[in-house]
């Protein structure tokens, strides 16, 4: 790691100027400003003014060493180790000027009170902030490969379903989409720079305060300190056959030492649907029954909002977390307590959930061994059963009830075969009988300790030891009541009886990994050597059975062996499931970081790894990554060029490995197949035994998909930083894709073999600024821009042996059987859309479709080979805007985020703007926009829409109270939030952020979930 230079910055600048001076009459006039200037200040003194005040970093906790500058002289002071600080200044109108090594300067008015307390913030932009690399860190200015990182001043503000909510369109390349919207039971979608694999694991690979795997349900928003998001291949090579997707490197808080306190954060929130679709109303579906568009016998007598009825318009979401944290001289402590109950949008959509994070730090000898250790587990009860059901307002007659009696008999004013109080339509589901007659429900403990030891034994050379466990652990149960109408309807096979499923999932991770770490600093070089060995072992379980035959819902699912299932095979049979798998990963492991008179950098890493994953003939694998980079602000020839503050070439080169694959797919594994007759001695009739055979064709060469990255860096900073940046050119090849092909039998002994055969490539442009825009004492203005471009390309599918020329997914779904929307061809790009090409209708409203030959013809005239790409669902652009405004007490925080240039499949407006559905219910554009289609829905792009949007992702405003000197408290913050504000976008359907991640975007399904607005308002306190 480089070392720090420490030095007067006044004189250093001073200095400088001097430095700069070629003539003497210079100097001399420079001199006579110097004592102008004493003199003036001897002046100011006469009439001194005492202020004195705190200065707190981000967290509150007070910050020793800060510079306090009068502004415009050289009269000043540091805070001392409380923080505290007592300076003369020449008048009230005076302005303070606060600086710390590693954040953003602080201007503040003097004022009448005599008292100026600050917090100071982090500058994200500083060379001396530390950023972490995997297994170690570095300070901004020796970094020489792709990393980004975000601290907690930056975070996204109010309500979070997921941690990585927080960092959304924050970090340039990486996608966050939650395709669940605001269900909180549903996880976001994470991909960086696009897509790296055909059937692996595509997520980036999450570490926790170095647990590498790192469960996100165990955090927590008010514990995160920051996240570091490794991009590049020579960045997360280091984690080897884990680090093609990129790494996230993930920080939580620690105690301070010699401070004690404690500190309080809640929310309340609510969600409001923000669009809906516009399907036809109770009085809308009656006046095309007075058209003839749909049969008298259709109106059922009620008029029913189905998608109101579904909305839970009493949601009402809270957060809570209580902190302690201290230390002494020698450790220091942190322990979080918190509760959260998230309600959903959708009833029965809900999530409770509570816990601890408590960390624990201890030092001795002089500092030379270091012990730190941390404790989190999470308790949550989830209502997994509403969410799923809007779909069924495409299905619902509006003028149906949801209540009525049963009534069968020929006369009556409403037919209706439920019996126990809801209406049942004939073809279709009543969701709230599903709600009074089912439950979901998921109990879930997740837990997570760690440990690390470290001992300096010499100046320089230390060794470490750490070691964790991971437990996620969870309990479902799943019951249909005899009342449900799939257990009592006509054809129903459980014969009114009531059906129970129990299903346990335990996952466990256990992982050691000893280092050893050296610095070393001769003359004008650093070096810095890190040498380890990782060990990994992870096992899951699954167990599950169900039954059925209960012939009372009194035990619900506590007494399976009650169900007549076990005995009556009239009633469909029970099951048993149970599996266990597990795998090892082992690895050494080494890094080089040098730097030349702390403006020129080198990297050098190498990870030897091996998984049990891979074939016989492919356990092990190597990757090396190489990095450099110079600081050209700091050489001799840059003095003259004052406006530039910062600039920094990068240029690296990594390559990483992906073992996100099934177990056991190298292997002969047994699956169970007919059953073997054997007459016992003596016995008449035979015996059946279970037969078991080989399921899967083995692969001693089957090996982990490997991805070569280079990656091209610009780091700059203009007019003291007030506006600063990065760009980032990468382009990355992944090669020996894992794929599914088919071969003979014999010589195999299955149709398809799982083996590497592919590639492809990814290539963007990543940028990211931050500015300045106006800072005074009572008014700034910083502005920060993140945008990338980036494309891709299925390079290869095949080769000599194994042929697979393109993969087709996204399946549109019937009525109709339309097939699936998007195509995979190689030598094209990811998340092709491929179908007809629409030429218009007929004067009866009949389809017509461009051929091949450029003719047009009807859908019976259409063939396959008249299909063509139709447009591209994955985003080209993506772009985001943060505007932070603070005046005096007050904050605003205004949010922007869009996607550009990709295509949207509309499927809600594909089946549902169509008259041909009809007595089912359509939209209402069905009879107007589209009031000119006469037959059956078909997929083409006249369904497919620009998705370009721009959306007003987060307004949160911020007021912090001025408290006095015998307060209680050291901060009170409190806040209102809104998410989801508004969107500005040409896409007609309800949201154009769809699924954009993975082989097959751009679809807007139409099972949707609603979009909602987040309303929230909160506090943090810290008290003394």
């Amino acid at each position: 790691m480089s070392k720090t230079k420490t030095y007067d910055v006044a004189s250093e600048k001073f200095r400088s100027k001097l430095k700069k001076c070629s003539g003497r009459f210079l100097q001399i006039f420079l001199l006579c400003c110097f004592l102008l200037g004493s003199g003036s200040n001897a002046f100011a003194f006469q009439s001194a003014v005492e202020v004195s005040g705190t200065v707190t970093d981000a967290d509150g906790l007070p910050l020793p060493g800060v510079t306090v500058m009068e502004e415009g002289t050289s009269n000043g002071t540091q805070t001392d180790f409380d923080g505290n600080y007592s300076l003369d200044i020449s008048s009230q109108d005076a302005v303070l000027v606060f600086s710390f090594v590693g954040m953003k300067t602080i201007k503040r008015t003097a004022g009448s009170s005599g008292t100026v307390s600050v917090q100071m913030e982090n500058n994200p932009q500083s060379l001396d902030e530390v950023v972490l690399v995997g297994y170690g860190s570095q300070t901004r200015r020796s970094i020489t490969t792709a990393i980004s990182k975000v601290s907690e001043e930056e975070f996204n503000r109010g309500v979070v379903t997921s941690p990585l909510d927080l960092i959304q369109g924050k970090v340039s390349g990486l996608t966050i989409t939650r395709p669940g919207g605001n269900n909180p039971n549903s996880s976001a979608s994470i991909q960086l720079r696009g897509v790296t694999s055909l059937t692996g694991n595509t997520q980036p690979l999450i570490v926790i305060d170095g647990i590498p795997g790192g469960n996100l349900d165990l955090l927590q928003q008010n514990d995160i300190e920051s996240f570091d998001v490794l991009k590049g291949g020579a960045a997360s090579a280091i984690y080897g056959t884990r680090g093609n997707n990129g790494v996230i490197l993930i920080t939580t808080k620690q105690g301070s030492k010699g401070v004690s306190q404690f500190e309080y954060a809640s929310y309340i929130s609510r969600d409001y649907v923000n669009k809906r679709p516009n399907f036809l109303s109770a009085s809308e579906f009656r006046g095309l029954i007075d058209q003839g568009l749909i049969g008298e016998s259709y109106d059922l007598g009620y008029s029913t909002d189905i998608f109101e009825e579904l909305t839970n318009k009493d949601n009402f979401s809270q957060y809570h977390n209580f902190v302690a944290s201290g230390g002494g001289e020698n450790n220091s402590y942190r322990a979080s307590l918190y509760y959260r109950n998230l309600d959903g949008i959708a009833l029965h959509n809900s999530r409770e959930e509570y816990g601890f994070r408590v960390n624990f730090n201890q030092s001795a000898l002089n500092d030379k061994l270091n012990f730190q250790s941390t404790v989190a587990t999470n308790f949550n009860n989830a209502d997994l059963l509403g969410g799923g059901q809007f779909g069924v307002v495409t299905d619902w007659n509006p003028t149906a009830p949801i209540y009525a009696p049963y009534s069968v008999e020929e006369g009556t004013d409403l037919y209706n075969e439920g019996r126990y109080g809801f209406y049942q339509p004939q073809n279709g589901y009543n969701p709230f009988s599903e709600y009074a007659n089912r439950f979901n429900l998921r109990k879930q403990q997740t837990f997570s300790g760690n440990a690390r030891l470290s001992y300096e034994i010499i100046d320089g050379l230390q060794i470490a030891a750490f070691g964790s466990y991971q437990k996620n652990y969870w309990n479902d149960r799943y019951y249909r009541s005899t009342e449900d109408w799939n257990q009592y309807n006509p054809g129903s096979q459980y014969q009114g009886t009531a059906y129970a499923k129990k299903s346990n999932h335990t996952d466990e991770t256990k992982t050691f990994e000893p280092t050893i770490t050296y610095e070393k600093t001769i003359g004008e070089h650093d070096f810095d050597l890190l040498g380890g060995y990782s060990y990994q072992y992870s096992t899951t379980e699954n167990y599950s059975m169900d039954n059925s035959g209960f012939t009372t819902d009194a035990f619900f699912d506590w007494n399976f062996g009650a169900g007549n299932a076990i005995t009556d095979t009239d009633l469909p049979r029970p099951d048993l499931y149970s599996f266990k798998e597990d795998n090892t990963l082992i690895a050494f492991f080494s890094r080089l970081n040098y730097s030349f008179k702390d403006r020129y950098f080198l990297m050098a890493s190498i990870r030897r790894e091996g998984s049990s994953k891979f074939g016989v003939n492919n356990k092990w694998g190597n990757f090396p990554a190489v990095s450099g980079a110079w600081l050209i602000s700091d050489e001799d020839f840059m003095d003259d060029t004052e406006f530039i503050s910062n600039l920094k070439l990068r240029v690296s080169y990594g390559i990483t490995g992906n073992q996100g694959i099934p177990n056991y797919q190298s292997l002969v594994t047994l699956g169970t197949g007919g059953k073997y007759p054997i007459y016992l001695d003596g016995a008449t009739e035979p015996t059946f035994y279970q037969t078991y055979g080989a399921n899967k064709n083995p692969n001693p060469n089957l090996r982990w998909e490997k991805k070569k990255e280079w990656n091209y860096g610009v780091d700059f900073g203009f007019f003291d930083d007030r506006l600063s940046g990065t760009i980032d050119v990468y382009s990355r090849r992944t090669e020996d894709l894992l794929l599914g092909y088919t071969v003979p039998q014999p010589p195999y002994i299955q149709s398809s073999i799982y083996t590497n055969v592919g590639t492809i490539k990814n290539s963007g442009v990543e940028l990211a600024l931050s500015g300045s825009v106006v800072n005074t004492s009572d008014f700034s203005w910083d502005v920060t821009f993140t945008g990338n471009y980036q494309k891709n390309k299925l390079e290869t599918l095949s080769n000599d042996v194994y042929i697979a020329s393109e993969l087709y997914g996204g399946n549109i779904g019937n009525p109709g059987n339309l097939g699936d929307a998007i195509r995979n061809t190689e030598g094209g790009p990811i998340g092709d859309f491929y179908g007809k090409r629409f030429a218009g209708f007929t004067q009866d409203g009949e389809w017509l479709f461009y051929r091949a030959d450029g003719s047009v013809g009807t859908v019976s005239e259409t063939t396959e080979e008249d299909k063509a790409i139709l447009g591209n669902g994955v985003p080209k652009f993506n772009a985001s805007l943060t505007n932070t405004f603070k005046y005096k007490n007050f904050d605003l925080t205004v949010f922007f985020r869009g996607k550009f240039d990709y295509d949207i499949l509309n499927t809600v407006d594909l089946f549902y703007g169509n008259q041909s559905l009809l007595p089912g219910n359509v939209l209402n554009s069905a009879v107007t926009q589209y009031s000119q289609i006469q037959s059956a829905p078909q997929y083409s792009d006249y369904y497919l829409e620009s998705g370009d949007f721009v959306k007003l992702d987060n307004i949160t405003l911020g007021y912090n109270f001025n408290l006095p000197d015998d307060s209680n408290f050291k901060n009170i913050r409190v806040y209102t939030s809104a998410r989801n504000v508004a969107t500005f976008t040409g896409y007609t359907g309800r949201d154009p952020e769809v699924q954009d991640t993975g082989l097959y975007p751009g679809i807007d399904d139409r099972n949707f979930y609603p979009r909602t607005t987040t309303l929230s308002a909160g506090v943090n306190v810290i008290f003394k």
